[in-house]
């Protein structure tokens, strides 16, 4: 088979395709059929040698991948050979077939493409875990998501809205802007750091933001914690903006605010169950129009340096999916 392998950390050029065994299962795991394999900011950081886990080299990244079950291992109870799935993973995506637990694995609805499967896994995990298990979002809240327009951010919006909030998005321009319109945001802003919290404390009639998803860091952090409301909630997802700035704790105090981490990935790995139920119930509601994973751009598997280039160039309006051309 055919895969995308680090050798050495590098820049996305760095990548090689090459021809390498097959992948037997063992025990408890499936071996897949890739169609399609989804691109993540954090496989940046994973070919360049700075994400938190690295696996031996060499080996492929992708942290998602969809296609048709071609053998199961001893044990594998809930999965078949000829089922359409979705892995959930730490890599090994970006290859024509991927050796998984069976734990990790979740069946596709027959209305959900493979290519669309794959652009939803990561980035509307990471919302679910974000806004229900960290949040608690309920009908009604008013939830703030910035860097809209991205991944994460596209599927925060829609979650979100279809979740009964009432959604302000933050975009970096009018293009991605006009994309979080289309998903469903009631408001949106592209707001500097200088004027967002008194342009969020307009738009909530003084009263501030109940959730914010927050994946920027750097100054909007520090502004988004200003402007949250009584007992509000901020999860942070990450940093895009390179800046992790120093919290000062009486912003906390004042309103009762709580501050949230998320790894997401830590609940594929820790409550494989819950993962899987959450993902089920959002490819229930992908497959009824409730939830649209938003696909920018689909490379094959041997432009998957272009692939990660695109991403890392930060022009991509929601995802970029890597393609095998295996059947969809």
């Amino acid at each position: 088979m055919k895969a995308a392998l680090v050798k050495e950390f590098g820049p996305p050029s760095s990548l090689v395709v090459e021809e390498v065994e097959d992948p037997v299962p063992g025990p408890g795991e499936v071996v897949i059929d890739v169609a399609a394999a989804s691109v993540n900011f954090p496989d940046l950081l994973v070919v360049d040698g700075s994400y938190q886990i690295l696996p031996d080299r060499p080996f492929s990244p992708g942290k998602e991948a969809s296609g048709t079950v071609l053998a199961v291992g001893e044990r594998v109870t809930r999965i078949k050979t000829g089922d359409r799935v979705l892995a959930l993973v730490e890599f090994g995506g970006y290859a024509e077939k991927l050796k998984v637990a069976e734990d990790l694995v979740i069946p596709l609805p027959g209305s959900v493409g493979f290519t669309e499967a794959a652009a939803f896994g990561l980035v509307y995990h990471t919302a679910w875990f974000g806004l229900v298990r960290r949040a608690g979002i309920k009908a009604g809240d008013t939830v703030l998501v910035t860097g809209a327009g991205g991944g994460v951010g596209s599927a925060g919006v829609q979650l979100a809205k279809a979740l009964g909030a009432t959604v302000i998005a933050l975009a970096r321009d009018q293009d991605r802007a006009e994309l979080a319109k289309t998903q469903g945001a009631d408001h949106v802003l592209t707001s500097g750091a200088d004027t967002l919290r008194d342009d969020l404390m307009s738009l909530t009639g003084g009263r501030g933001v109940d959730i914010t998803l927050e994946m920027l860091g750097g100054d909007i952090l520090t502004q988004v914690i200003r402007a949250t409301a009584w007992e509000g909630r901020v999860v942070i997802v990450g940093f895009a903006s390179g800046g992790q700035p120093a919290i000062k704790p009486g912003h906390l105090l004042v309103k009762n605010i709580s501050l949230i981490g998320l790894q997401a990935s830590d609940y594929r790995d820790r409550t494989p169950n819950e993962m899987r139920a959450a993902t089920q119930t959002m490819l229930e509601m992908v497959a009824s129009g409730q939830l649209d994973p938003q696909i920018h751009r689909t490379y094959p598997l041997d432009e998957a340096a272009a692939a990660l280039e695109h991403v890392a160039q930060g022009k991509v309006r929601g995802k970029i999916v890597i393609v095998t051309g295996h059947s969809n």
